[in-house]
């Protein structure tokens, strides 16, 4: 774990009539794959009968042309990208998940953690549930398909299932007639839906997936909330709504989402900006440029320049081929990728004092490479900014931080992992700071827990992301 890891990325789409429905959650999920690069999949609802295709891989190498023709048309979708935070990274852990209940099909998938997934997965088991995966989202479809057979409406069995998970959700949910967008009651994970000018649905993670097939985002689902989408147009059920504060997950707008997403009202672009200004207010320093590492840490460089009005430079290419580099599995391949994926463009380094931007340090160790390779093309001096406070505390809402082992401000002080990294100086954004950057979400809260440890809600007790695996062994 050189640096973080995100979750999943869930996409949706309901039209009246048929239509190329997978081509279109295909564009869905391209725009959603900085969310998650370890497999993808989509289903397609063709009048009740459901194509499904998943494997490992980026979306455009799993579906070729050839692949999305064999997916065929229908008058709904459901699609997923996924990096797994719960269970091994195998294709039997892609999503979305299909499940043949006696009350018909459905299909699901889901963005998140759950808290209490280890429970009730012992629960089922000793029910006679059968699990084909060691991920938490089969879990939920147990608990939904379980209350499906007393529940009228699918969307009821939701609702029930809704008091039986808990911890981070966002759903998107396709039975043979519907589909369901579910949020859970702290809005952990973000979920929005749209309209394209012809009167298709479409349900996302994130608003610039509603970009690419030309939707226009109509609002965020609310903490809680469950939307319908059928024959008969959209329904909201608010039972779960107001039952919990509002946590959505600050690092959705230090690192997770892409700039040009809007989330909860807020725009992630506008938010890393003010991080960067921040964090010029708190850690100033005299230098001659100020550059950002490639993606995330580029727009909060921008803050951070104009704030000091030390001025901003690129200072890395970036080969724009190779994939986020912590997702590639091993320390050695993640350290491989580092020297091809970053370029420093020598012309602006050499001689100059740096000031270096990131949205985070987890070990330490790509931090160092970055650093290295600035060195390395003759920076005087090196003076990194972190835009996001430090990691103290493991996460248990779908960020891949199981433990404290591999934090390494855990183990250091700041002064300490300066000199581990090889910088000149080292600073981070304070939490106070952070849960100011998208305004306060509209009023509304933020989880700041891996930071502060102050969870929202009851800290599980067997949370090894591998949990599920080690129980079947321990049961062989």
């Amino acid at each position: 774990m050189s640096s973080l890891r995100e979750e999943c990325g869930v996409f949706g789409v309901y039209c009246k009539e048929s239509y190329d429905v997978a081509r279109m959650t295909y564009y869905g999920l391209f725009a959603l794959q900085h969310r998650g690069q370890e497999s993808c999949g989509i289903v397609v609802n063709d009048d009740g009968l459901f194509n499904t295709y998943r494997d490992l891989g980026l979306v455009n190498e799993v579906f070729t042309a050839d692949k999305i023709d064999a997916l065929g048309l229908g008058n709904m979708a459901v699609g997923h990208v996924r990096y797994g935070t719960t269970g091994n990274s195998g294709r039997v852990n892609a999503q979305p998940i299909v499940v043949n209940h006696i009350k018909g099909r459905m299909a699901l998938a889901h963005n998140g953690n759950l808290t209490n997934s280890f429970e009730l997965r012992s629960e089922l088991e000793l029910k006679g549930s059968i699990f084909h995966t060691t991920a938490d989202t089969e879990v939920i479809s147990y608990i939904v398909t379980e209350e499906r057979l007393s529940a009228p409406t699918i969307e009821e069995a939701v609702n029930r299932a809704m008091n039986r998970i808990k911890g981070a959700y966002s759903l998107v949910i396709m039975s043979p007639a519907k589909l369901i967008a579910a949020r859970d009651e702290n809005g952990f994970r973000p979920l929005c839906y749209g309209e394209t000018p012809d009167g298709r649905y479409v349900v996302a993670s994130e608003s610039c997936a509603l970009d690419a097939v030309g939707a226009r985002f109509i609002r965020d689902i609310e903490p809680g909330e469950i939307l319908v989408f059928d024959k008969n147009g959209i329904r909201s059920i608010k039972d779960h709504c107001n039952k919990q504060p509002m946590k959505l997950c600050v690092f959705e707008y230090v690192y997770f989402a892409r700039p040009d997403s809007v989330i909860d009202g807020a725009c992630v672009h506008e938010a890393r900006l003010r991080a960067g200004a921040y964090l010029s207010l708190e850690h100033p320093v005299q230098a001659d440029v100020v550059i950002g590492v490639p993606d995330s840490g580029l727009d909060a460089a921008v803050g951070y320049s104009r704030q000091s009005g030390i001025p901003y430079e690129i200072g890395f290419i970036k080969n724009k081929y190779i994939a986020r580099t912590f997702i590639a599995p091993g320390q050695s391949s993640r350290e491989d990728k580092v020297r091809i994926k970053l370029n420093p463009i020598s012309s602006v380094v050499k001689g100059k004092r740096i000031v270096l931007i990131d949205d985070s340090i987890v070990r330490g160790t790509t931090s160092a490479r970055i650093v290295a390779l600035l060195r390395e093309a003759g920076a005087k001096e090196i003076h990194m900014r972190i835009s996001a406070p430090p990691f103290l505390n493991p996460c248990y809402y779908g960020t891949d931080i199981d433990s404290r082992e591999n934090l390494i401000a855990c183990h250091h002080s700041v002064d300490e992992i300066a000199k581990i990294i090889g910088a000149d100086s080292l600073g981070y954004l304070s939490i106070d700071s952070v849960k100011k950057i998208a305004c306060g979400v509209n009023g509304k809260g933020y989880c700041t827990a891996c930071f502060d440890g102050e969870y929202p809600t009851e800290v599980p007790k067997n949370t090894h992301k591998n949990r599920f695996e080690e129980k079947i062994s321990s049961n062989k």
